[in-house]
């Protein structure tokens, strides 16, 4: 596998749940040694504030490190424990899927979701979805104290699944966890390393921020640090292509970048939007334009913050996101870095100020 296959296995497979993405910062500090970077409380990471030339404009690029996942709730007296979600799942999604707890004690312990099994179900019960209360996770023992003194598991605890990411040079389908959005923060540190040498009529910031899965709240400090003119956001977005079919497809994957005009939380700022789309067409990108009625980004705080920034979005499609195993292309990440590129070199004071 080459250097961005090799990333993304290592950013994917990391542990960093809403709250918890220490882990994944680490992974992207070792990464991005060329550039100065600093982290807040609530575990934003920034990269390159340390030499703004503010004659410039500001140009940042974001991503959000966090995943969905879940946290421990309660442990039972049969050693099994309730858990809330971390950011949006869809519950019947989850049964019977392996997770990974770190427990207090630093241990990671892998663990199953468990339900009723089908041999003591009610016929009413083998009608309904499983609900969250029905379901456990179980990590093999048999008493609360077991698993408190074994593990060192506590309360609070944070989870997430257990998914080894795997690639396919055939189809170049990616297969993992976390894809939403381990795959903006792969763009971001790529795009750094891209321009680390290169000059431009703007300076371009990084943002990776934290817990943008339980709304965006990474995005709403990081805004008032950074201050950015305007923001390039990396998102693994939604894929819509096992559903609809044919034209009805806007968001496949392999299709090339969604670029997207409306979502539940931004209209795209319609100048710097045409502006993008005119750069992928001149450019010869793969993209896809895409309306979406519901779902947002860190957009949704950053175009209505200071006196309103322009944000456009680069979603990579991603099957299946906010579930255990999802899929992306290869061939997109590499069109939404290339219209990363061609945007940013194009980028001056006075353009920016049109939009």
């Amino acid at each position: 596998m080459n250097d961005i296959l090799n990333l993304m296995k290592e950013l994917t497979e990391a542990f960093g749940p809403s709250g918890f993405e220490d882990d994944v910062i680490e992974i992207v500090r070792k990464r991005t040694e060329f550039i100065d970077n600093q982290k807040d409380s609530i575990n934003n990471l920034y990269f390159g504030l340390e030499k703004i030339d503010y004659k410039k404009p500001i140009v940042a690029l974001d991503c959000h490190i966090d995943e969905v996942g879940f946290m421990i709730e309660h442990i039972n007296d049969n050693g099994t424990m309730s858990f809330i979600p971390l950011g949006g799942w869809h519950i019947p999604n989850i049964v019977s899927n392996s997770v990974v707890i770190k427990s207090s004690s630093g241990e990671f312990v892998k663990g199953v979701i468990g339900s009723k099994p089908p041999h003591f179900m009610t016929e009413e019960d083998r009608k309904k979805l499983p609900i969250l209360q029905d379901l456990y996770i179980d990590v093999g023992t048999r008493k609360k104290e077991e698993t408190q003194k074994v593990f060192g598991i506590s309360i609070g605890d944070p989870v997430v699944p257990d998914v080894n990411f795997r690639y396919d040079e055939r189809t170049k389908s990616i297969c993992a966890k976390a894809i939403d959005n381990r795959v903006g923060a792969l763009c971001i540190i790529k795009i750094l390393e891209y321009f680390k040498n290169k000059k431009l009529d703007v300076n371009l910031v990084g943002i990776m921020s934290a817990q943008e899965e339980v709304g965006m709240r990474g995005a709403s400090v990081a805004v008032n640090k950074v201050k950015p003119d305007l923001i390039i956001v990396f998102e693994g977005s939604p894929a819509d292509d096992t559903f609809y079919f044919g034209e009805r497809t806007h968001g496949a994957i392999g299709n090339g970048t969604q670029l997207r005009i409306i979502d539940g939380g931004m209209i795209t700022n319609p100048r710097l939007s045409r502006y993008t789309i005119d750069i992928a067409k001149k450019n010869k990108i793969a993209h896809q334009i895409i309306v979406r009625e519901k779902g947002s980004t860190n957009g949704a705080v950053y175009h209505k913050s200071n006196l309103g920034i322009p944000c456009v979005v680069l979603g990579i499609a991603t099957r299946y996101a906010h579930s255990h195993y999802c899929y992306a292309s290869y061939d997109d990440i590499i069109a939404s870095l290339d219209i990363a590129k061609e945007l940013i070199k194009s980028l001056n004071k006075e353009k920016i100020a049109n939009f």
